[in-house]
């Protein structure tokens, strides 16, 4: 057939993007026989590939959730890893099995025309999805999207030849990432289906989709090759040549788009380039993609700019105003103190007749900042938690109201949304339960300067390492760290942090240097009180877990002794030598050789010759055996004693006490049990000095025995609050002995606490754990904002329903 009459020609086997009165490649439809034997190969070659990458990948993914068990920061964590450890092991192999049978479906759908998958991104952009998504699910698509989108640009040229073939064995229908049963995106999908059947954190899952990805979508490749490859052998398209185009309605400059052309046919290329570029179904980058590009790293400032565009594409789907209403924080005049504005500088003067309507935005905030600026300076002898918080929402909810009365409600509303974003990331500063009450108030006076910083810098929000941000995130963790609700702070912090913030408050014009000064000198500053407070904290750990090591060895010694004696009726002096001297030298021996060495063992087994040696002896052959023991006994126990230092007038007599019942037991007497009063006496005493807590957990109530489980998970660093307002942090806990190290702020050791002593203090009410988190301030912020707004829009949809 030539090419006038391919090109007349009609039916279902029209290639894809091209109309089919004008391409060169208006096939016949394939034969069923002949699309069944290329989707079964397809299938077979997709199940090898697999097949050889799916275990690696699952090796990798297992392995990197093994390392974060060993360098987990808390038991809890620990725990969790082993258990999702176990878990990826016992269900590796019927992972792999559902995967496969999830990519077959993929086929099976692709045959029957219905394949068209949809990512979890592609359901958030779009409204009434928009409101049902959690942040773990954010996270997930955020993963899904990165691999899609850079496998889609790596691997262009060889994924635009597949889908135009496998467009011929899907009745010649165009198909794109959506229908390709092999694309990316089903490869992805069909991980996401896989992992909904496991109890996986979604931290976890990111993880796997970046070992996913190194392990089967980078060598997809050679998939693809392999595929395509096989199907021109079969004469589909053997001709096929991808060439790129220009596109020049692509607002962000030129973008390359694949054109099908066949060399024998170089006269009709040109044309059906063109009509290829009209087709508004053509596939494209979405703009709202690149929010997301690379997230699944779990980089800080990619994650951020994504919670960031998540918030942004929240506020325009809510409208216009997002704050919350009735969220102002009042003012109370202070004696002594000039009386701060209720509107934060928004005065008569400045709002009557609209302000806003005739001056520049960003100036009518500058006035706003002068005015509480000069305010400010008779805050210099304000005592800490004397100092009233600026009324953030109030301000940010009168800004807005006064935009709408200059540009109509729907107008400026990049402007509205900057008010309410700037002014919901200082109601969570308010509202932090890690901050004190006087940081708060403090960095509340920031909401002015902070403001005109993002109307004059754009970056603000995108820019992980924006001045103003770090210099946000240094004062929130300097004043979580160093000030409690007591009225105490170490270093001088609060002084240095109220000094900064009313700097900025007074020097900031419109140079963004006045933040990254700032900045350098804050943090400058921290860096010092933060290496002398590390150093010492060092040191009081380091003593804490030598401490607590001798308190494991003495415990395991007590128990093993206990173990010896129990249900023996020993004399006095046994008890007494096996209690407490001995005891002692078997501690010193198991820290300084191990609780499995051979010194342990030989140290042990004295104590088991010793109660054998002053037991009765009937038979002559044990008799000989104890004549034989008795001296090198002796030389054990004294080389023990003397090893530790125990004194000599105390071990002699109970060496010559030892002495004479072994002579007892030679005559086939027995000797004198202790008391019981005096046995559960030595036996109390040696508990006590192991430090043994299994008596004193044994009193707990069900309620602390409740609350001390809880308190085994329990994270180190966590800051706790005592009753009069003192902070504290648990630095480490030793999970054999229960005991917790608390220091102060100063990083000075407090306590050495047991984990009923924790317990009873926080039943009482004299202690609480303050709620916290080892992420950025501004992370924490826009976690909580975007949370916030999420849930607004949740229950407006649940409204209209």
């Amino acid at each position: 057939m030539d090419s006038k009459a391919m090109s007349n020609s009609t039916g279902d086997g029209v290639p894809p993007m091209a109309d089919p009165s004008k391409s060169p490649h208006a096939y016949n439809p394939l034969p069923p026989t002949q699309i069944k034997r290329c989707l079964d190969a397809c299938i077979s070659t997709t199940n090898n590939f697999v097949a050889q990458g799916f275990p690696q990948f699952l090796n990798d993914w297992i392995a990197s959730v093994e390392k974060r068990e060993e360098n987990a920061r808390s038991n809890k964590e620990q725990l969790a890893l082993a258990e999702i450890v176990k878990l990826l092991q016992q269900r590796a192999m019927d992972m792999q099995a559902h995967y496969l049978e999830l990519l077959q479906q993929c086929f099976l759908d692709f045959s029957h025309q219905r394949l068209t998958t949809a990512t979890g991104q592609e359901r958030f952009i779009r409204n009434e999805g928009l409101t049902l998504v959690d942040n773990s699910e954010l996270e997930e698509t955020i993963a899904i999207t990165s691999i899609c989108h850079r496998s889609d640009s790596q691997l262009s040229e060889v994924l635009w030849a597949l889908h135009q073939r496998l467009a011929l064995l899907n009745g010649g229908k165009k198909i794109d990432e959506r229908g390709n049963p092999v694309s990316p995106i089903q490869f992805c999908d069909a991980l996401r289906r896989t992992m909904q059947g496991l109890n996986l954190d979604v931290r976890t899952k990111v993880v796997g989709y970046k070992h996913f990805e190194a392990a089967l979508i980078k060598p997809l490749v050679g998939l693809y090759d392999d595929l395509n490859a096989y199907l021109e052998s079969e004469g589909i398209l053997p001709n096929l040549r991808y060439s790129a185009v220009v596109r020049q309605d692509v607002e962000s400059g030129s973008q390359s788009t694949p054109s099908q052309t066949d060399q024998s046919h170089e006269p009709d290329q040109q044309e059906e380039v063109r009509t290829q570029e009209s087709e508004p179904s053509a596939p494209r980058r979405r703009a709202t993609d690149r929010i997301f590009d690379d997230a699944e790293r779990r980089n800080p400032g990619q994650y951020q700019q994504g919670l960031v565009s998540a918030i942004q594409l929240l506020q325009k789907h809510l409208g216009a105003n997002t704050l919350t209403a009735g969220q102002t924080h009042s003012q109370v005049p202070l004696k002594g103190v000039p009386e701060g504005p209720s509107t934060m500088g928004l005065s008569e003067g400045t709002t009557k007749g609209s302000a806003l309507a005739t001056e520049p935005l960003v100036g009518v905030v500058g006035v706003m900042q002068q005015q509480l600026a000069s305010q400010a300076k008779g805050f210099a002898d304000v005592g800490m938690g004397d100092l009233q918080p600026q009324p953030v929402a109030t301000v940010s909810n009168q800004l807005v109201a006064e935009l709408q009365k200059s540009a109509g409600k729907d107008g400026r509303a990049d402007e509205m949304h900057t008010i309410e974003l700037v002014g919901l990331l200082f109601e969570y500063i308010l509202s932090d339960d890690q901050l004190p009450d006087s940081v708060k108030a403090l960095l509340s006076y920031l909401h002015t300067p902070v403001l005109k910083l993002a109307f004059i810098d754009k970056d603000f929000f995108e820019d992980v390492d924006h001045p103003a941000r770090v210099l946000l995130n240094q004062m929130a963790e300097a004043g979580a760290r160093w000030i409690s609700n007591d009225g105490t702070s170490q270093y001088n912090i609060y002084e240095k942090i109220k000094t900064t913030v009313f700097q900025v408050l007074e020097k900031f014009g419109n140079d963004v240097k006045v933040f990254a000064e700032a900045s350098l000198d804050f943090s400058s500053y921290i860096r010092n009180v933060s290496r002398r407070q590390d150093l010492m904290e060092k040191r009081a750990m380091e003593k804490a877990r030598g401490e607590e090591k001798l308190r494991e060895a003495k415990i395991l010694v007590n128990s093993k002794v206990s173990q010896l004696i129990d249900g023996r009726d020993l004399p006095s002096p046994v008890l007494l030598l096996l209690l407490l001297p001995w005891s002692d030298y078997l501690s010193f021996v198991i820290l300084r050789y191990g609780s499995d060495s051979d010194a342990c063992q030989r140290a042990l087994q004295v104590a088991q010759d010793l109660i054998w040696s002053v037991e009765p002896k009937l038979l002559e052959v044990d008799k000989v055996k104890q004549l034989e023991l008795q001296e090198r006994l002796q030389s054990a126990l004294q080389a023990g004693f003397e090893t530790i230092g125990y004194e000599q007038n105390k071990s002699r007599k109970l060496l010559d006490a030892i002495a004479a019942l072994q002579q007892l037991a030679l005559k086939s007497q027995k000797a004198e049990p202790a008391p019981e009063p005096m046995r559960v006496k030595l036996e109390t005493m040696a508990a006590e000095k192991a430090g043994n807590v299994h008596t004193e957990s044994s009193k707990a109530t069900a309620e602390e025995s409740q609350l001390i489980e809880k308190l085994k998970l329990i994270e180190f660093g966590t800051w706790l609050e005592d009753d009069n307002g003192k902070r504290i942090k648990v630095a480490w806990y030793n999970h054999k002995t229960m005991h917790y190290m608390l220091v102060d702020q100063q990083g000075r050791k407090v306590a050495m606490s047991s984990a009923l002593q924790m317990a009873r203090a926080m039943i009482a009410g004299k202690l609480r754990i303050i709620a916290g988190s080892t992420k950025p301030f501004f992370e924490r912020a826009l976690e909580n904002i975007y949370h916030s707004l999420n849930a607004r829009a949740s229950g407006e949809l649940l409204n209209r329903e």
